[in-house]
């Protein structure tokens, strides 16, 4: 559902060893979205293509030559590393696509072009020096609106989306969702809730902000999220250890995070022990 450029971003700062594309089209509907992921990503890119797309009875008709032919193209324009076969492939297709690969260099990746932050939902949402304040929507939270909480408990989720709805459309960079209640179900509410907003395109274009201080409700919230969104937050309140495990889940997931000022002997209260947990968080991050 996302826009290509939203979903490339979403992926090329998680540092995964691979991406790439199978199933789903023949090499021919696939190939630019290939391209567009080697463009960008700075690591290996892989492409199984079906031996094109199935016809009325659900077969494929692609002869192994033309598949051979058509992947051997994506190498020898520099746009993969890792090929095959999937649907309606047979060994005789993936003999053609190794016989059409076999004296050609895999993709080099590109360097990396910039250190600008990025982060997506349908649509790709870049901080740069020139950017002005990003506005976060807090009507999605429980503790910040009122109306919203009794919704939630209520189990009125349809109008809970209005909410959202009115913060996209007030102009919200990003969507803060916070389901931290005593009464609630905090993790199955979050589920539940990211899930409709995954099927509302006008809502789910912006980034959002899975926001609470429990780590399981964090966790099932970057289940369901699409696109690279925020993590609010993290901190150094149990240590380093726990501190760099949720630090690395949250990068594998392919999410940015907002690291709290607060450490094993409690929350920053002056501007030495600010600085002083944010450099060490720093550190121990980079």
């Amino acid at each position: 559902g996302q826009t290509v450029d939203a979903f490339w971003h979403s992926i090329a700062h998680a540092d995964p060893l691979s991406v790439g594309i199978n199933c789903s089209l023949g090499a021919t509907e696939m190939r630019q979205y290939v391209a567009e992921l080697a463009r960008i990503v700075p690591c290996r890119v892989s492409a199984y293509p079906n031996a094109g797309l199935p016809n009325a009875f659900g077969e494929y008709d692609e002869a192994p030559e033309t598949t051979g032919e058509l992947v051997g193209e994506f190498a020898t324009s520099g746009l993969v590393n890792i090929v095959g076969g999937c649907c309606g492939t047979t060994p005789e297709h993936i003999r053609c696509i190794a016989d059409s690969v076999r004296e050609v260099a895999g993709r080099t990746p590109p360097e990396a072009s910039d250190v600008l932050t990025h982060f997506s939902g349908l649509e790709t949402l870049t901080v740069s020096p020139d950017s002005n304040f990003q506005l976060i929507g807090e009507r999605t939270n429980v503790s910040g609106s009122a109306l919203f909480r009794r919704l939630i408990k209520a189990n009125d989720y349809e109008a809970a989306l209005s909410v959202a709805l009115d913060q996209v459309r007030s102009g919200a960079n990003l969507l803060d969702v916070n389901m931290d209640e005593g009464l609630l179900d905090s993790e199955a509410c979050m589920t539940h809730f990211l899930n409709l907003i995954a099927s509302e395109p006008e809502i789910t274009r912006i980034p959002i902000v899975v926001d609470s201080s429990d780590w399981k409700v964090i966790e099932a919230g970057l289940k369901c999220i699409q696109g690279k969104g925020v993590v609010n937050s993290i901190s150094l309140k149990a240590g380093e250890d726990e501190f760099l495990t949720q630090a690395r889940l949250i990068r594998r997931y392919g999410a940015g995070v907002v690291v709290m000022a607060f450490d094993e002997t409690g929350q920053a209260d002056t501007s030495e022990r600010k600085v002083e947990i944010c450099e060490r968080a720093y550190r121990l991050l980079t």
